[in-house]
């Protein structure tokens, strides 16, 4: 093997190097209605996050179902004539990845600790941290603690390798599935 690094692929046949969820910056700066913002995040996610499922709403990562249950349960605010807001669409984005691992209960407390400060520099910090973990547990290396200089950081940290070592674990036994090896 060269001294490349060794691209991993995902179910899908994806390489995982090149995840990337939006920042801040790169989500509409419109209001979604909420068909709109399931092809949005599903887009972005579901190649990467596997749902395995014969039922087919089951078998959706976000469904808009599973948003208005987000609303009633004041996990994410209402939406404002129909439409969501980037601040909603962001905590949408985090939703998806926490759900991998943690319960609603759990993602409602994470979220209300996480913006305690600017939701921008909050949600930007989530998704590096995870493409970072995701990236690791997927090559095998160590997660380097390069910005941990709170309580909260830490937490954020290790909330993220939860789930990028749930979201590897899930995508080994679905290769291995589709491969009949198991």
């Amino acid at each position: 093997m060269n001294n490349e690094k060794e691209k991993v692929k995902n179910v899908n046949n994806l390489d995982i190097t090149k995840f990337h969820i939006p920042r801040w910056e790169e989500l509409p700066n419109i209001d979604l209605f909420l068909e709109q913002v399931v092809t949005l995040i599903n887009n972005h996610l579901e190649p990467y996050i596997f749902i395995s499922s014969d039922a087919k709403e089951e078998n959706e990562l976000l469904t808009k179902t599973m948003i208005n249950n987000y609303v009633k349960h004041e996990i994410i605010e209402a939406p404002i004539k129909k439409q969501y807001s980037k601040s909603q669409v962001a905590k949408l984005f985090a939703i998806c990845v926490l759900k991998q691992v943690y319960s609603m209960q759990d993602i409602k407390k994470l979220l209300k600790m996480a913006l305690k400060s600017d939701i921008q520099v909050s949600y930007n910090k989530f998704c590096t941290l995870f493409e970072e973990a995701l990236d690791c547990a997927y090559n095998k290396k160590d997660y380097i603690d390069k910005i941990s200089t709170n309580e909260y950081q830490y937490l954020l940290k290790t909330v993220l390798l939860s789930c990028a070592y749930k979201i590897y674990s899930k995508n080994v036994v679905e290769v291995e599935e589709k491969n009949n090896n198991i």
